[in-house]
């Protein structure tokens, strides 16, 4: 019988009078996947800690296997100011000048972290903490180790680094204890989830989609529940069974489970009425930028670019770090000039632009306060919400809306910071990286809000799960001052990337997302083989996008015809064929997917 890594008996930890772990008992085996999720200061990092003996428990035992190799990877980095990124990153392993390049393994963590970018020679002292957190981390992955612990990795990390690490970290060997809020990610990875909650640690099988609808079901059983909580999660669940195809690859009694939970959530939202409202509020012009370009240096980060934005449009934009993301957010909010063109504004819109800097309050003030200084209340689609319910929504109790601001962490100042810039009622919302220091249940309940909100949107993130479910289309600055639309969202954007040879040698970061599934049996597959499967996976991901959209405008036509019983008999026996189309190539797909 394998014996676990680590073990934890009876332990407890209090934080002045808040109990953060209450006499927790767990193991992590020697191949787990554990991704551990939580509201923030449940007590996340702390459960970390003390798993690696960093922080040693009020009571309780903490065992470790005798000839554990263990990496950690916390949320501040500390490095000598005199180091330099070799140093860190090879440490006294390869004193040759040249000899790590001979090895594999480092070039492929060296590129997928981009830190070629950087440089090895680099002093450490000069380096951002998003550089000095993946410098950190590329430190931890090319050791060999037995368990990997790391505390939130896919900060500072763009999209393409996300899908990196997740391909690499699948591929890599040992155990993995992973605290992140990228849901995605969580999907990608893990294969048991860990919810910190009130002192307990809550275990459930599978990924993010997995401990969402675990969570649904328990709460659908339990009379205390709470009913807000209960309609965000049955709304999840409605969208991940909505979305894309890898979101079916679950047990069949769980696709039950969840149609059951889902039988009463209304539809996804009405982009057309959304789009009629925004029109309404602000008129036809938004943003117009007429052949628009801006240099940083003797870099062009913008080369004579045309984009227009109108009411009601939902844009991401993505691209690599350094393409010029912000600036073109900044550009939006008239924080900047461009070197030459012109950006037109609509003159009825009123934008709220949200940046990765906290905006700092005066410490006395109560978060109510902050909140109501802004606004007492705000209409959200057809709802009308007070100051006290959306702080609420935000993640802040009755008990906690009094709360001097000086008093917050950086995630509720954050938190803060977004729920002031909605109140202020703006019709454009400018997003830069709104899910930073975000916990999953404040992120729902944003995507919540903002599912219903009748405006124009644009977000600069590198989480998928957000950019996939509020927006619309996808653009992409790829580092070439160019500005483009992918129609096949993230995924063409990390195969355009590819393609292109992705620049910062990132070639793993590019292949698309697939769902955690046992080997196949058998033959390993040739790479010609792979390649030729993962295009099948696209074709019939797009075949499955096609036939759901025809089995919607069917349901619409059967609304239209209910009295009409020879046209609806019609009607309906199409749908069937359709539906059986559907099932099979979503068969199709989970078959091939396997073999991926």
């Amino acid at each position: 019988m394998a014996v676990n890594l680590v073990n934890l008996e009876n332990v407890s930890v209090s934080l002045g009078t808040r109990t953060l772990l209450d006499q927790v008992s767990l193991g992590v085996g020697e191949a787990e996947r554990i991704g551990v999720v939580g509201l923030n200061g449940a007590g996340k990092s702390t459960l970390l800690r003390v798993l690696t003996k960093e922080y040693q428990p009020d009571s309780g035992r903490v065992t470790q296997r005798g000839d554990l190799r263990l990496g950690h990877l916390t949320q501040s980095v500390n490095f000598p100011d005199d180091a330099i990124v070799r140093e860190i990153v090879l440490g006294g392993s390869f004193d040759a000048e040249h000899e790590w390049a001979g090895d594999a393994r480092i070039r492929t963590v060296l590129d997928g972290l981009g830190l070629n970018s950087i440089g090895l020679d680099a002093p450490v002292a000069k380096l951002s903490g998003g550089e000095r957190r993946r410098v950190a981390l590329a430190a931890l992955l090319i050791k060999d180790t037995d368990l990997l612990v790391l505390d939130e990795p896919t900060n500072h990390l763009d999209v393409e680094g996300v899908a990196w690490l997740a391909e690499h970290l699948k591929s890599k060997r040992g155990g993995l204890l992973v605290v992140t809020h990228d849901r995605w990610f969580l999907d990608a990875v893990c294969t048991r989830t860990w919810e910190v909650t009130e002192g307990r640690v809550e275990q459930y099988e599978g990924g993010y989609a997995a401990w969402v609808l675990a969570r649904a079901e328990r709460s659908r059983q339990s009379a205390a529940a709470e009913e807000r909580r209960q309609n965000l999660m049955r709304k999840e669940l409605a969208w991940l069974r909505r979305g894309a195809p890898a979101r079916t690859s679950k047990p069949k009694f769980r696709i039950e489970a969840a149609n059951a939970l889902i039988a009463d959530v209304p539809e996804p939202r009405d982009t057309v009425q959304l789009k009629r409202l925004a029109g309404t509020r602000i008129g036809k012009q938004v943003y117009d930028a007429e052949d628009v370009s801006l240099r940083f240096g003797d870099r062009t980060i913008l080369n004579h670019i045309t984009w227009r934005i109108g009411p009601g449009d939902r844009f991401a934009l993505v691209g690599v770090n350094g393409a010029g993301k912000t600036t073109l957010l900044r550009l939006l909010a008239e924080q900047n000039e461009p070197d030459s063109g012109e950006v037109k504004v609509g003159k009825t819109v009123k934008a709220a632009y949200l940046s990765q800097e906290v905006t700092e309050l005066p410490p006395t003030l109560r978060v109510l306060q902050a909140v109501e200084e802004v606004a007492q209340r705000l209409t959200v689609g057809d709802r009308d919400l007070t100051a006290s319910q959306l702080a609420e929504m935000f993640g802040f109790s009755s008990a906690r809306q009094w709360t001097p601001v000086g008093d917050l962490s950086g995630g509720e100042r954050r938190r803060l910071q977004l729920l002031r810039l909605l109140m202020a009622g703006p019709n454009v919302l400018l997003l830069d990286e709104p899910t930073n220091d975000l916990d999953i249940d404040t992120l729902q309940a944003l995507e919540d809000l903002l599912d219903s909100w009748p405006g124009t949107l644009v977000v600069v993130s590198h989480d998928r799960y957000l950019v996939e479910r509020v927006t619309d289309q996808v653009w992409a600055l790829l580092g070439d001052g160019a500005l483009r639309m992918l129609t096949g969202g993230i995924d063409e954007y990390l195969e355009r990337r590819a393609a292109a040879g992705a620049g910062s040698g990132r070639a793993g970061a590019a292949e698309a997302p697939r769902p955690a599934v046992s080997p196949a049996v058998g033959d390993a597959p040739t790479a010609a083989d792979q390649r030729a499967a993962k295009k099948e996976l696209g074709r019939l991901e797009r075949q499955i996008s096609k036939l759901e959209e025809r089995e919607r405008k069917l349901h619409d036509r059967l609304a239209e015809n209910a009295t009409d019983f020879a046209k609806v008999a019609e009607l309906d026996a199409e749908l069937r064929t359709l539906q059986a189309e559907r099932e099979a190539a979503e068969e199709s797909w989970l078959e091939l997917s396997e073999s991926v």
